[in-house]
């Protein structure tokens, strides 16, 4: 027969808050006893019935709540940021921010001296240790700091305050005697600002925002003046290209109108030689013609002549009627002819009256 037996276990994890309190070991329950496991940064102390039973970092052991007394104290470094107000010696409020890095280096005389018990059953502490410890570091930082500004005024403290207060606040805290006496050992000390009420603050950086709007503004002009200069650069360099391309027109102008007289020159010297030509071509022929036209009036004087002279040979009869066939040829074609006896009878008597009759 077999028998399963649950159990069950509720752990208390380290740095865990249940109902606002700080938990810091793990227990674990069973049975009526408890099981503590603490981490290598946390020392631990139990005493059992006023007897110091485990001592050391990272233990782990069973014990019984009743009959046992935690003590559970941080050994790792802590940061502790710290805030606080204070006057210059020119009267003017500033806020001091600095951060304090710390360790217990004396778990045993911590736990002595401040209150590192937990409870058995959650692991709780029962006290606010940690608390104590900050508010002992920051009254202290805050005493050395009021005392280094209340020498020192406010444009002082913005420009230099923060290397002399991290220095005597550090100096302050090392010679403290109830912190080695509790077992705390200071680390470093951070400054990070020192700042001035809000209107002090706008007041200060409006001379500042000037002087910065003022250097903008000069190179705004400056860049403009360059801007302009260049500008007019690149327009005298357009003005002397536009020149430039102007004095080439010009000579091109020339150039051409050079060109266009020499062709008109040479072409007036080629019309020349073109009309001197064609007037040579036409006064030879018109020499041609006219001797052409001499020959042939001389050949049709002396066929005319020809012609008269045989004409003067021959009889009047012949003439006659060479002369009605030249106008017979020449007029239009007559169909019919009709001729009265009298016409007859005249024509022939012309015909037939004898050469020396017609003279008469």
């Amino acid at each position: 027969m077999v028998t399963l037996t649950l159990i069950t276990l509720t752990p208390y994890r380290r740095h865990d808050e249940i109902k606002g309190v700080l938990i810091m070991a793990d227990i674990t329950r069973r049975f009526g006893w408890r099981h503590l496991r603490s981490a290598p940064t946390a020392h631990i102390r139990h005493h059992k019935r006023g007897k110091l039973a485990h001592d050391g970092q990272g233990l782990s052991f069973w014990y019984r709540s009743l009959s046992a007394a935690l003590s559970e104290v941080p050994v790792d470094d802590r940061e502790l940021a710290m805030a606080f107000h204070a006057r210059t010696a020119d009267f003017q409020d500033v806020t001091v921010q600095a951060t304090v890095t710390y360790r217990i280096s004396d778990p045993a005389e911590a736990a002595n001296r401040l209150d590192f018990s937990v409870d058995p059953d959650t692991g709780s502490w029962r006290g606010a240790p940690l608390e104590q410890i900050a508010t002992l570091l920051t009254e202290t930082a805050q005493q050395h700091t009021l005392d280094v500004l209340a020498r020192t005024p406010l444009a002082a403290a913005l420009v230099d305050g923060v290397a002399s207060v991290r220095e005597r606040v550090a100096t302050g805290l090392a010679a403290e005697p109830r912190l080695p006496a509790t077992g705390i050992d200071v680390v470093a000390v951070r400054v990070v600002a020192i700042r001035p009420e809000a209107e002090v603050e706008r007041a200060l950086r409006t001379p500042a925002r000037e002087q910065i709007q003022q250097e903008a503004d000069r190179a705004t002009y400056e860049r403009r003046a360059v801007a302009v200069e260049r500008e007019r650069a690149i327009a005298e360099n357009e003005l002397a290209s536009q020149i430039e391309l102007a004095r080439r027109e010009e000579q091109l102008v020339d150039q051409r109108g050079t060109n266009a007289r020499r062709e008109a020159e040479e072409k007036a010297a080629a019309d020349g030689v073109r009309t001197e030509a064609e007037a040579a071509r036409k006064v030879r022929l018109a020499r041609a013609e006219a001797e052409a036209a001499r020959e042939t009036g001389g050949a049709r004087a002396e066929a005319q002549a020809a012609w008269l002279r045989v004409h003067g040979e021959v009889d009047p009869a012949t003439l006659h009627a060479l002369a009605a066939t030249r106008l017979a040829e020449n007029l239009p074609r007559i169909e019919s002819l009709t001729l009265s006896p009298d016409v007859l009878t005249g024509l022939l008597a012309k015909l037939g009256r004898p050469e020396g009759g017609a003279g008469a």
